[in-house]
């Protein structure tokens, strides 16, 4: 099982769409405070749907205890400053992919805590700034969840 790691989201719909990727690919979400909505808040249910109840959702206080309730051995932070290919990364069960706010991404010291080689990026085209927050946990979920063989799918 994979883990999906949101530090301090702020859009409700993106969150909703992770839950529901998290709920249908068997990874588990956690969202490490402050969160920028609530969790009953209109535009996330809208978002994640029905999906909340078969989506094994955690809130964390903070990333440490976050890092510690997952027990990964490795933990991948997505970020527009790795050099590193999501699709050139192997991944493992228990993996965490670890992702940044819509509007700032990982702050330098939540990357100074992850070895630069496991700082990840998606490829796009050089003009190109970043890829909305529920896109790029999408492609990376996918990518991860396809290399461990679809484990749980139908």
């Amino acid at each position: 099982m994979l883990h999906v790691i949101l530090l301090h989201p702020e859009i409700p719909p993106n969150t909703g769409n992770a839950m529901r990727l998290c709920a249908n690919t068997g990874a588990e979400l956690h969202l490490v405070e402050p969160l920028g909505f609530t969790l009953d808040d209109s535009r996330l249910r809208r978002a994640g749907l029905d999906y909340a109840e078969w989506s094994r959702i955690h809130v964390h206080a903070d990333l440490q205890s976050c890092l510690l309730a997952t027990d990964a051995e490795r933990c991948f932070a997505l970020t527009t400053r790795g050099t590193a290919s999501v699709y050139a990364t192997c991944f493992r069960p228990g993996d965490a992919l670890l992702f940044g706010q819509e509007t700032a991404g990982l702050p330098d010291a939540v990357l100074a805590g992850i070895p630069p080689e496991r700082w990840l990026r998606l490829p796009m085209r050089p003009d190109s700034r970043s890829l909305n927050l529920s896109n790029a946990v999408a492609v990376t979920v996918f990518e991860a969840w396809r290399q461990l063989g679809f484990p749980g799918a139908r």
